[in-house]
């Protein structure tokens, strides 16, 4: 795995062992962060399911002020940190190694807003559902902000009205990334 653009680009860092997380490939990064650009300078980023920090990371590099990666696996979580040590890019990293409910639950507590999420939920789960809900019922994403899901494409997130609207659904092979908004008040 490498940082694709930044202060490490083309630097490598390490993926979690073994077949428990899937990392994002390098052209469906290249294409997320293509499509949101200029919303990274000075940006807080929550990296929900963040396995090696990949998306964190990379936002880091290009100039966020804050990433929080949060993954349930101890490993990860010491990855992550490890990650962000060999890349330089400790400043502005925030690691939590807890469940996703009840780290945005902590995250609403302390009035964390984010301008942009990446949600990267194990395939096969309802996580992505139930984390979108909350993150748009608990406030964590801050008006205009983007929040992007990746999930396999014939699976997207099944979703019911909410304040958020569907920007655009792209796929990757049989990877599919959603990107959603606040929807526009009338």
């Amino acid at each position: 795995m490498r940082i694709i653009a930044g202060s490490a680009k083309g630097r490598r860092f390490d993926a979690p062992q073994g077949r428990d997380t899937r990392p994002t490939l390098d052209r469906v990064k290249e294409a997320i962060f293509g499509s949101i650009q200029f919303q990274v300078p000075g940006a807080t980023v929550l990296d929900l399911f963040s396995g090696s920090g990949n998306m964190g990371l990379e936002a880091l590099s290009r100039g966020a002020q804050k990433a929080i990666c949060v993954d349930l696996s101890p490993a990860c979580a010491s990855l992550i940190r490890s990650n962000g040590e060999k890349l330089g890019l400790t400043e502005g990293l925030q690691v939590l190694c807890a469940d996703y409910g009840a780290a945005l639950s902590s995250l609403s507590r302390e009035g964390i807003q984010a301008d942009i999420v990446f949600l990267d939920p194990p395939y096969a789960s309802s996580f992505a559902e139930d984390a979108i809900e909350r993150i748009f019922r608990e406030g964590l994403l801050k008006p205009n902000g983007t929040l992007i899901a990746e999930h396999a494409f014939d699976q997207p997130p099944k979703l019911g009205e909410g304040p958020w609207q569907v920007a655009r659904v792209k796929k990757y092979g049989a990877c599919g990334v959603t990107t959603l908004i606040w929807r526009e008040r009338e």
